[in-house]
């Protein structure tokens, strides 16, 4: 599977969890596919909830991996670990 195919699959999955993440005031934005560990950013409802890392790996990771058994782990990134990572890659640019 191509990196383009894998990055569509994985947007298909989170298609097929985002009703159920909406229903609650949340959502999921894919941030990356890298090296079969899928990036995402929960959303809304979901920042705040206890149980998000059990929706992460028991729902969300459970339907990527149906449709990429491939992918080894998903990640929910923040804004600030994003801007982390933008900040780490510009001063490796200099």
């Amino acid at each position: 599977m191509t990196p383009e195919e894998k990055y569509s699959e994985v947007e298909k999955a989170l298609t097929e969890i985002r009703p159920f993440l909406n229903s609650d005031g949340g959502d999921i934005e894919l941030i990356s596919v890298e090296d079969d560990i899928v990036k995402v950013r929960l959303t809304g409802a979901c920042i705040a909830c206890s149980v998000n890392q059990m929706t992460l790996k028991s729902g969300v990771e459970m339907t990527i991996k149906k449709y990429v058994p491939e992918i080894i782990s998903v990640i929910n990134v923040s804004d600030n670990e994003e801007l982390k990572d933008d900040i780490e890659i510009s001063n490796d640019v200099e």
